[in-house]
This record gives structure tokens, sequence and C-alpha cells, in this order.
């Protein structure tokens, strides 16, 4: 539903302030503001001063914004507005704020939005109230433009370890030269991932420490390309005891492949 809320800040898109308001609401149905500029666009500014009685404004101010010089949007064009009409209150030094919450959708068939009861005249030509002060009163517009977000972010949290297990048996670990090896690549989630290491150490661990790291690869068809968040315990097994050495690694994976996190010194060597 609608709601109207006063707040200090002023519309940050547009203000038209009327002198001489009774006189325009016996002389004008309609009245137009200048064509002003906000959020790359151009508007305009409708209001009815006895309201629109073609949208339930009997007994209303009725207010609207238009959007003007289409001509050069692409075919098909739709702009998405976050819209916000305000009438300013000089008694109370704030604005009444008007919204219904919902994304309006500007397009060549459907040009303009707002509020066919926008404040009652009753509430507004009321002198108490205080929205009219010396014949003159003043409203406005606050127009943002909403967009579909361009980067995504998806977090996905495995509820059954069990099948998140990896292993990777490596033989003749003695003649290993020295570089880093990778292991198959295994599905967890939408996304690819490998384990690597250096036999002869890495980093400030080098030559004293065995490091493993946790590489993230592509994805699975169909799945949302994105920053990956990745958490996983790294984990040498002890193959006479249940002595494992285990770290956590945890850490944001960009979409590229190949980036790796972990540790440099999951055990030291000697």
């Amino acid at each position: 539903g609608v709601t109207r809320v006063l707040r200090e800040e002023r519309p940050s898109s547009k203000i038209v302030t009327i002198a001489g308001y009774s006189v325009i609401k016996e002389r004008t149905e309609l009245y137009e503001s200048s064509v002003f500029e906000a959020a790359g666009y151009k508007w305009r500014l409708l209001m009815y001063m006895n309201g629109n009685k073609n949208d339930g404004g009997n007994g209303y101010i009725s207010l609207y914004v238009r959007m003007e010089e289409t001509e050069s949007l692409p075919y098909g064009w739709e702009v998405n507005v976050d819209l916000k009409l305000f009438v300013h209150n000089p008694k109370q030094h704030k604005y009444l704020a008007v919204t219904d919450g919902a994304v309006k959708r500007f397009t060549a068939a459907k040009k303009e939005w707002g509020f066919g009861q926008l404040i009652s005249l009753a509430t507004f030509q009321n002198a108490n109230q205080g929205y009219i002060v010396q014949d003159t009163c003043s409203f406005g517009a606050e127009i943002l433009i909403v967009k579909p977000a361009e980067k995504q972010e998806k977090v996905t949290f495995i509820s059954n370890p069990p099948n998140n297990v990896f292993t990777w048996k490596i033989l003749r670990f003695s003649t290993l030269e020295d570089k880093f090896y990778y292991s198959d690549d295994f599905l967890v989630g939408d996304r690819y991932w490998r384990l690597g290491f250096n036999p002869k150490g890495d980093g400030d661990g080098r030559p004293h420490a065995l490091p493993i790291y946790l590489y993230a690869q592509g994805f699975r068809p169909n799945a949302v390309v994105t920053n990956t968040w990745g958490a996983v315990n790294l984990r040498l097994k002890n193959q006479r005891s249940s002595n494992h050495r285990q770290l956590y690694s945890a850490a944001w994976y960009p979409i590229r492949s190949d980036y790796g996190v972990g540790v440099n010194n999951i055990i030291l060597m000697k």
C-alpha cells in the first residue's frame, strides 16, 4: 500500500514551487512542469490541483512523473524506477514522501506513473497543517533507476559432508620432483576443484614444510558463474593411526580458474 512519511531531506530529482496556489487551482486543471533531467533521462512533473478524476483523485491532489524525449531510446526500451513523490511542509520544515514501494516500469506504452491520491485537499488546504504558506506550496520527485545486479553472489552450504570428501593418494612421494603436482578435478556444489602441492615446499615453508592448496576450477553447465566462497578442511592422513594433520582454510575464489588458497606448512618434513 501507499505510505506517507515526513522527512527532512529535500527530494533529489526535482522541486516545483507554485506561488499563487489559489489562482492556479481555479484556472488550471493540469499543470506540467518544465522538462528536467534525472538518472540520465528526461522527465516532467504533472500536477492536478483538484485531483485527477480518471484516477480516483476526487478530493485529492494528484501528482505524476512522465518520461519525455524518448524518441532516441532503442526499440522495446524499458526503464525501471523506484519513485517517490513529495509535498513540502514549511511549517514542520519537512517533506511528505509518498511511495507504494513498487518498482515503476516505464515503457513506450506507459510513460507516466504517480499517485491519484497524493494528499487529500482537506489536509492540504488546512492552514493548521502547514502545507500552504502565503499562498505558496511545493512539490517534488525522487527518481532512482533500478538496474539488474551486474555481479551475483551465490552461497551454497553443503548439508551432507561425507559426499564432499575427496581423497588424493600420492604414490612414490620420495621420487617426486621440485614442482607443483595437481589432483584430478572434483565437483562440490556448482564448481570444480582440485588439490595441489609441491613436495619440496613453497613460500616461507620451503624447504622444511609440506604445503597443500585448494584450487578453484570451472563451473558445471548452467551454473551461476560468480565469485565463490570456499571453506575446506585440508587433511594429511596418518596411515598408521588416527593422528591426522588437519588445517582449516577459507577464502573467496574469483571466477577465473587455478586460483589456489591453502597452507604452506601442513606438516614439517624434517
